[in-house]
Formats: structure tokens, C-alpha cells, sequence
């Protein structure tokens, strides 16, 4: 398969197109491509409440991640109200199909177009890093924009190197990966193993670590998470040692409202240097929480970000498959 091809430990993930992928399988995924490729040339004026609706409307189908929002949004906030829940995943899916359309405006256009919409929040924070000449990982949960910062700042002389998982459809998988390196930067898939993704922040690429991703109970913690608790794999700590890097929380929310992108960037994570695991676990979720609350609508609540339980409790994504929520 095509990631036994591509990947090289050094220069990073290569997406690589092959002539199989013309095949008429493929064809769904050539198409939805080249619609968000003719909406990256509509003004944002015009295309931003667009992609709302259709984000809304496709939403209330996507039964499965709906289901898996709102299961998570009741663990995390169990005093919010329901309708208050069936919003802000209304609003969530309204927020995603932009992120796509800027992906492909990135790559299509000149990059100028979204730098002149976008404002960084704690730009002093990475410059005083970089000042300093210590390597950064970016600490990042997962929002439907989670490339986009990335992408910038390469194009702005900041390569940056992150870890990813091969999506199933080929196709998909390299015009995404195409485009998340469209600027430079490195991407290192899971299957070559951390040391590549080390040996690049160590060279001065600024890492890209998504903290929130449920990697089962071997080697996470159980700590708090908004008003549950979370398996969460405290590995930024050791990271922070090995890549001798500051731990820099960031997070890119996009408001089609006023077409602005805004990056959000919270002071280095150095009190977690020489602390335990569960401690550093800790700290992860209260940073993810500090950036996620001001901007909730935000977050792909359709993960399942609370699957791994503590011994004797069942995962919610089961208890409500067939049950309503209060």
C-alpha cells in the first residue's frame, strides 16, 4: 500500500499520486475535491454563511456524530441544558465545512488572502521562544481547523512537524497530507514511530502534538476532564525532555461570522518539567479545557473522547446507543 511507499524517517511522510488513483472508485473523492477547490474562489462574504447551512444541515444526517457530540457535551457539562447542547452542535457542525474550503484556499491561492483574515493571540509567546533559540511543540486539541496553523505559519518561514494517521481512502489521504505540506514542514506518520517526529523538533522544525486523542489505558492517566475524567496520555512530558522543547498550548478557532481566523496561544507548559505522570496528565486536560471553554462550538466533540473507562464502567458511546439522553 501507498504508506509502505512513502514514508521516509528522514524527510518525513511524501504523498505520492499513483495512476490507480484515477480508478472510478475514486472518482466521489475527485469531485468533493474539486467543489471545495470552486469554493475557495468565492468571496467570504458569500461562501461563509453557505458553508454554515450546508455545515448545519449535513449535521442533523450525520446521525453517529451527532450522537457522539452530544453524549460528550453531557458528560462534560451535565448542568447545561439540552437545548443548550443541540446548539452548540448545530453551531459545531456549522464551523466545520470552512475549515476544509481555507485548506484548499491555502494551496490554491495566495496564502496572503488568509494571513490578512488571521490574528495571533500570543504571537509574543513564540517570539520570545524563538528568541531564547528553544524548540517548540505546539500542544494542540483537536478543532476542525487543527491544519490550518500549521500551514500558515510554514508559509510564513515556521516549518513546523507533526505526527498523523493514514486516512482509509488513499485519495483522500494524499490530497490531505498534499496540502498540509504544501509549504514545507514535515509530517510523520504513526507507523515510523516517534524518533523521526523527535529528530525533527530537535533540527528546529516546531512540533504539533494533539494532546486529546484516547490512546486506551496502558501508559494514560485518569485525571479530570471539564466535569468527567479522560485517558490521557501524558507523553508531552517526556517529549519536553527528549526534544529539550517548551510545551506551547495552542488552539485555531475560526468565526465565519466577521471571516476571521484566530489563533490562540497560551504561555510554555514549564511547570510540568520533573513532575509525575498523572500531574502532567493534569495539566494537559486544564489547558485543553482553558482553550476550549471561551470557544466550545469549536472542538469535534464527534470523537470519542471519553471511550476508555475506569475498570467496571461501561463507555457512554455504548450506554446511549439505544438510550436517550437526559
Amino acid at each position: 500500500m501507498y504508506k509502505e511507499n512513502d514514508t521516509d524517517s528522514k524527510a518525513g511522510y511524501i504523498p505520492t499520486f499513483y495512476r490507480h488513483y484515477l480508478h472510478p472508485k475514486y472518482w466521489g473523492m475527485w469531485v468533493a475535491a474539486g467543489a471545495l477547490a470552486g469554493l475557495s474562489y468565492l468571496p467570504v462574504k458569500l461562501r461563509d454563511p453557505m458553508l454554515a447551512g450546508v455545515g448545519r444541515i449535513a449535521g442533523r444526517f450525520a446521525k453517529g456524530g451527532r450522537r457522539r457530540a452530544l453524549i460528550n457535551l453531557y458528560y462534560c457539562f451535565p448542568d447545561m441544558p439540552k437545548a443548550e447542547r443541540e446548539r452548540i452542535t448545530d453551531e459545531m457542525f456549522a464551523s466545520a465545512p470552512h475549515a476544509f474550503v481555507m485548506l484548499a484556499e491555502l494551496c490554491l491561492r495566495n496564502p496572503q488572502r488568509v494571513i490578512s483574515r488571521t490574528q495571533v493571540h500570543g504571537q509574543d509567546i513564540i517570539d520570545a521562544l524563538q528568541a531564547e533559540g528553544r524548540n517548540i511543540i505546539f500542544m494542540v486539541p483537536h478543532g476542525w481547523a487543527i491544519d490550518l496553523p500549521a500551514m500558515l505559519f510554514a508559509a510564513q518561514g515556521n516549518k513546523v512537524a507533526g505526527m498523523f494517521h493514514h486516512q482509509k481512502n488513499p485519495v483522500a489521504d494524499y490530497l490531505w497530507n498534499k496540502a498540509r505540506v504544501h509549504f514545507g514542514g514535515r509530517l510523520h506518520s504513526r507507523e515510523a514511530g516517534i524518533k523521526p517526529f523527535i529528530a525533527s523538533v530537535r533540527n528546529g522544525f516546531s512540533g504539533y502534538y494533539l494532546p486529546d486523542q484516547d490512546h486506551g489505558e496502558e501508559h494514560s492517566e485518569f485525571v479530570p476532564f471539564f466535569s468527567t475524567y479522560k485517558a490521557t496520555l501524558p507523553a508531552i512530558g517526556r517529549l519536553m525532555k527528549v526534544c529539550k522543547a517548551a510545551i506551547v498550548p495552542l488552539f485555531p478557532v475560526y468565526d465565519h461570522k466577521n471571516h476571521q481566523f484566530h489563533i490562540h496561544v497560551r504561555p510554555p507548559m514549564d511547570d510540568i518539567d520533573g513532575q509525575d505522570d498523572p500531574y502532567i496528565a493534569r495539566r494537559m486536560n486544564e489547558e485543553v479545557e482553558a482553550l476550549v471553554r471561551p470557544n466550545i462550538e469549536q472542538y469535534t466533540w464527534i470523537l470519542k473522547l471519553l471511550k476508555t473507562r475506569k475498570d467496571g464502567e461501561e463507555e457512554p458511546y455504548k450506554i446511549y446507543k439505544h438510550k436517550e439522553l437526559p
